[in-house]
């Protein structure tokens, strides 16, 4: 099959949607399928990257690290055409979602489309949120989910919210994958000893864009109680982003810079050696719309504690992978637990085998293909119809 996925945000900018993709693209062709990105031009991209067609952008207002495409409408259809393309799966609602829209509707084959962001935790981004509100996002969705011949979830909240808006193409619940293979490796890249962490100093990780929506704030302002149990514990904040500085100003004002890394950005490839070297992930985000993060760290075989909703419940429903919480004590006496009694939580081998079936990149391109089958089957219906 070939199949053009068409995104603003692909490598090298890092992000959960480009790891998604990149997941997607990697177990498509694996499984000998034909896979092209459509994305924005970026100047630190590479000149020889094979099967990636790159559109002239410009950086998003207010999130510069973002880019918008501003031309190529009828370029993209030509290369499309001459790749025949036999799906476009969009992954934005911007202008690469909205060119893969007009090319799958111009080679009349059938489009369908990812929901990665609750963009309802983002509108500080424009004009401090005075400018946009929530209505807006749901005008906006039901505008761009209009006419897609499916749609796909990565979380059942995302399912909620867009059946709330009133979306009515059909839609799947996929979580996103993560290859397996790739966090059960041993890397020897000694992390501890790169950051000047102790053999003996339990470590939080901590792994993200550094943005306000992710609420490090409220993970730095409970450290010190977890400092006060566990002395020696550090807490390590890799990731780059709009909140960096004044997360740093946070964490000096309140004397815990001996205690507190930031490592900055992180390539993905070495992602893996983070995760494996800590001893407990944590997240106090309550804007994830799938926490592609929190897969990564259980497939590292790295406990997690992360704030309590349904997905996260779902996920995590056992101390030896981790916990949820819905409170900041709860947060604390869960992270406390992890770091001082780590024998206390075994392996459990029958259901970590089952979860990282489920979070595995081959069950989920298993379910997205499966989709595109449908998808195209039922479109060719409809057609001849």
């Amino acid at each position: 099959m070939n199949i053009g996925l068409f995104t603003d945000t692909y490598f090298p900018q890092v992000s959960g949607v480009a790891t998604s993709i990149k997941t997607l693209k990697d177990e498509l062709e694996r499984r000998g399928n034909n896979v092209y990105i459509f994305t924005t031009t970026d100047p630190n991209a590479k000149d020889d990257e094979q099967g990636i067609y790159r559109f002239s952008s410009i950086p998003f207002v207010s999130f510069t690290e973002r880019r918008i495409a501003v031309r190529g409408l009828f370029q993209a259809t030509q290369i499309a055409k001459s790749l025949k393309l036999d799906i476009v799966h969009t992954q934005t609602e911007f202008s690469m979602g909205m060119i893969g829209k007009f090319v799958a509707k111009n080679m009349s084959i059938p489009c369908i489309h990812t929901y990665h962001t609750m963009y309802e935790d983002y509108l500080h981004y424009v004009a401090n949120g005075k400018l946009l509100k929530p209505i807006h996002v749901k005008e906006g969705t039901l505008a761009f989910c209009h006419h897609l011949d499916g749609i796909i979830a990565p979380s059942k909240r995302v399912l909620d919210k867009l059946t709330n808006y009133g979306v009515k193409s059909p839609i799947r619940i996929i979580p996103t994958g993560v290859d397996i293979n790739h966090y059960e490796k041993q890397n020897n890249e000694n992390i501890r000893e790169k950051w000047g962490i102790p053999t003996d100093a339990p470590v939080m990780l901590s792994l993200s864009r550094l943005s306000y929506e992710k609420n490090l704030t409220g993970l730095i302002n409970a450290f010190p109680a977890i400092l006060k149990k566990v002395p020696k514990a550090k807490l390590v904040i890799v990731g780059a982003g709009p909140a960096g500085e004044n997360l740093q100003k946070q964490v000096k004002k309140q004397g815990l810079v001996d205690n507190v890394i930031f490592t900055g950005e992180v390539k993905n490839q070495d992602v893996s050696s983070y995760y494996k070297m800590a001893d407990v992930f944590v997240s106090t985000s309550n804007s994830e719309s799938q926490g592609l993060t929190y897969i990564e760290a259980m497939a590292a075989d790295t406990k997690v504690v992360v704030s309590a909703s349904p997905y996260t419940d779902d996920l995590i429903n056992d101390n030896s992978l981790g916990r949820t919480f819905e409170t900041d004590t709860d947060f604390v006496n869960d992270v406390v637990s992890y770091l001082e009694h780590p024998n206390d939580y075994p392996d459990n081998p029958s259901l970590r085998k089952q979860k990282l079936h489920d979070i595995s990149a081959s069950y989920f391109v298993d379910q997205v293909f499966d989709f595109y089958v449908d998808t195209i089957n039922s479109y060719q219906v409809d057609d001849k119809e």
